[in-house]
């Protein structure tokens, strides 16, 4: 095969499947540690990564090799308002499925304990579930911002199960100051914003540069 041929195939692959991870090309060459020059030059068929480069594509979108340097049927990629209609759906019915189960929790406390006035947690611990969820959907599908968003319910809902379930314990706050975990989240929501934020992509764009082919 030619050399051009094969350029220009390996390329098309790359962009197929890089649009099938709805990744732009500078979050896919920041994931193999290039920069997104070289990404677009490759797509362009204006070059060939090495077999390094090659073997680190191929184990980043789950394919062989072959798979990258063979000629395949084109497939169609799935127009992107879809696509994300389809993600919102499946994020939506699982974040509900978290709700379900805090419903037939709550529904079975009230049963076998009816007495117990604290059963209105189950709906507490819902969120943080629901925050897991979405974050673990957001890192799928690489949408950052939602994985800032998920984190922050996350950290602050967690912090808050722990002060309301103190509350519902009857803990002594004067004796115990649980409210003071909530210091526990401010740390933790800076280095969130900072490890997820795009500043970071502008930076990394701005000092990279492209390494020698």
């Amino acid at each position: 095969m030619e050399d051009d041929v094969l350029a220009a195939t390996i390329g098309k692959n790359i962009m197929r499947l890089r649009r099938m991870a709805n990744m732009t090309q500078l979050e896919l060459a920041e994931r193999i540690n290039y920069s997104d020059k070289s990404v677009s030059k490759w797509e362009q068929g204006n070059g060939i990564p090495d077999v390094r480069i090659l073997v680190q594509l191929a184990d980043l979108f789950n394919v062989s090799v072959d798979d990258l340097v063979r000629e395949h049927a084109e497939v169609p990629v799935m127009p992107k308002k879809t696509r994300l209609l389809r993600r919102i759906i499946t994020m939506v019915l699982s974040v509900g499925l978290c709700w379900l189960v805090a419903v037939v929790c709550f529904v079975f406390i009230g049963i076998g304990a009816p007495s117990l006035a604290e059963k209105w947690l189950a709906f507490v611990y819902a969120v943080p579930a629901s925050a897991i969820v979405t974050l673990v959907f957001a890192c799928i599908w690489h949408y950052r911002w939602v994985r800032i968003v998920s984190i922050t319910v996350l950290v602050w809902t967690v912090l808050a199960c722990i002060h309301l379930t103190a509350l519902a314990c009857g803990v002594d706050m004067e004796a115990v100051p649980v409210a003071y975990v909530y210091l526990i989240g401010v740390p933790l929501q800076i280095l969130a914003v900072i490890f997820f934020s795009p500043w970071k992509r502008v930076h990394f764009s701005a000092r990279k540069d492209v390494p020698k082919e």
